[in-house]
Parts: C-alpha cells; structure tokens; sequence
C-alpha cells in the first residue's frame, strides 16, 4: 500500500490492528504517522488511549504492555513506536505482530532503512500487518509527485514549472512540501502554477535556471546561453557547480540516446529516455538536430572533463572558480571546431 492508500483507509475509519511503516523516505512515514496522531482518536479521546513510544526508550515488554491495555471510554486506543530502527528488542515483538489487540491500533515508525523480511518479524508483519515500503523517489519521478501532491490541493502546475521544483529541490520531499504548502498559501485555488509564481513565492529564477541553459544549448542560443551563465557565475549558492553539471549531463546523455532511437515508437521512446510527455520530447529531438552523434558526444566528455576540474582531481585541477570553469565549458560546448581534451 502507498501512504495515501492507508491515509484514505484511515479517513473511512476502516482502522487495522497493526501498520508497519518501514523505508528510506521518512516524508510517506510521518505523513501516516501525523494523520493517525490527530484523526483516528477525537482529542477527548486522545488523553487516555493515544501513547507514543519511543524505540531508543521502549523495549518490547513496554509495547506490548502498552498495546494489549483496553482502552478507557473509547472503541479503541492508538499506540504509536516512533525511531523503531532504534530499539534493541524489536524483533521480540514477533509474538505481539502473530496475535495483535483487536482493539488497539499499533503503529511502528521503522524510518530510514528497510526492514529484512526473510527475519521471522518480517515474516509475521508480512502476513498480519498494513505494510508500507516507504521508498525514496528517483530524480525523474520528483515532477510527477509535484504534479499529484498540488492536485490534491487542488492546484495545476505546467510541466516545466514541475520540472524546475524538482531539479532544484532535489529528492527531499519534506522541502518540496513545505515550498508546495507556500504556493498553496499564497496562489487561489485552481490556479494553474507556472515559472513566474515559482520565482515570486520561492525564488527560483524563471529565466535563469538549468532548464533555461539546456535550451540555449539545445538550440545554439549563444547570446542566452551566455546571460544565464553570467547569472550562475554571480550566484553560485544559487547555482551550484555539481547540480548544474548533473543537470546537463543527463540532458545530453538523452539527446546522445535519441540517436540510436530514431526508429522507436514515441510511448516506447519516452519511457526508455525518461521523459514524461512528448511535451518535452520536442525539445530534445531540436536538441538531437544540433547536436549529431560526435558532437553531442564530445560534449559528454567536455561535461565529465569538468566536473574532475571542479572537484580538484588529478592533473584537471586548475584552481578556477566554478564560475569561470562553467563559463569555459559552455563556451567550448557551444564551439564545435574546438576539441576537447581526452579523459
């Protein structure tokens, strides 16, 4: 299940005995964790049958002591182990998992890794518990959840403003969050979210970002390629080294892919390219047409080339600030007669 399936479930008081919340996303874990803690007991309730537990605290006598209680003037009570990952005994809780208190809702809180299922607690929460597998997103998978999380707060967001959240946010999804409740703060509902609110209520530049740099690369833009580079040069914090190479590498590690794709069916294209609508697939395929195979190959190895000289390594070292480095990349990118050096 998604922590929005169990949130829902929760919200139609279709309440299980036991949830067991594990994984490498702790934003899907605290969303479920925060829903049960203000909405499954009502607040008079919650004075007498709501407990949180601690795993660096509690052992498993303490949980179970806690979970088989029946709860006070209530239809049932909420036990919630928070920081589980922590508490020594936890596989002893085995027994507890195989018989659990039909009216007690327990919570276990596993964040930051994995539980192994092949252990004979896994084995049981596999068979008795609400599981949730609380993975962490891939960089391409970011904009999507944008695009979901601002619809069901009734919001529309256009492709490219999604994708420049997402390539400056990165993965943590607690800051996308938070950045996401200012929009919906400050924007009316069914708004249509564009790169204009982005750069007013977040301050992410419309004009000067990597997308922008991609597509004055992506057509020959010299002149735009240029300002926005001068932009990057006195704004580093903004527009760091590592996020800015990363960025384009993966733009035209795509273009270079298209070359040998030419023949593949667009549904097929964009999934084995990452894209996630022929809405951007026309910017690369103006890309692909810049860019022939030696050229956009060469501009791998210019963008590999400097992400060495960036970070100081070996004989690419040069002492240049980022902002200079990027300007002399951009420069030999856009300069196809002149050769990059072999790495």
């Amino acid at each position: 299940m998604t922590y929005q399936d169990i949130i829902k479930q929760m919200r139609a008081k279709d309440f299980k005995p036991l949830y067991f919340l594990h994984g490498d996303e702790s934003y899907f874990i605290d969303a479920v964790v925060e829903y049960a803690e203000d909405n499954i007991l009502s607040e008079a309730e919650q004075s007498f049958n709501q407990t949180v537990l601690y795993g660096k605290e509690a052992d498993h006598l303490t949980v179970i002591d806690t979970a088989r209680r029946y709860p006070m003037m209530a239809e049932r009570q909420v036990v919630i182990l928070k920081e589980a990952q922590e508490m020594r005994t936890l596989k002893d809780l085995q027994g507890y998992v195989e018989n659990p208190t039909p009216s007690t809702v327990l919570i276990i809180a596993h964040k930051h890794k994995k539980l192994n299922f092949n252990t004979k607690l896994g084995k049981a929460l596999k068979k008795h518990a609400v599981v949730l597998d609380a993975k962490k997103l891939y960089d391409n998978q970011v904009p999507d959840w944008i695009v979901d999380y601002l619809k069901r707060k009734k919001f529309r967001i256009r492709p490219d403003a999604a994708n420049l959240l997402g390539e400056y946010l990165g993965t943590n999804l607690a800051k996308i969050a938070n950045e996401l409740n200012k929009l919906a703060i400050n924007l009316p509902k069914d708004t249509e979210i564009t790169t204009k609110h982005i750069e007013e209520n977040i301050g992410i530049s419309k004009d000067y970002n990597v997308f922008e740099l991609q597509k004055a690369l992506g057509t020959g833009d010299v002149a735009k390629a240029n300002r926005i580079v001068q932009y990057f040069a006195a704004n580093p914090k903004k527009n760091p080294m590592p996020v800015v190479l990363g960025s384009l590498y993966n733009y035209f590690s795509k273009v270079y892919m298209l070359h040998y794709l030419k023949n593949t069916p667009e549904k097929e294209l964009l999934s084995t390219i990452g894209l996630r609508s022929a809405w951007f697939l026309r910017e690369y395929r103006a890309a692909q047409r810049q860019y022939p195979l030696p050229r956009v190959t060469r501009v791998l190895r210019l963008l590999s080339e400097y992400d060495m000289k960036s970070k100081g390594v070996g004989y690419q070292s040069t002492g240049k600030p980022d902002g200079e480095l990027l300007r002399e990349m951009v420069w030999k990118i856009m300069h196809p007669k002149h050769r990059a050096i072999d790495v």
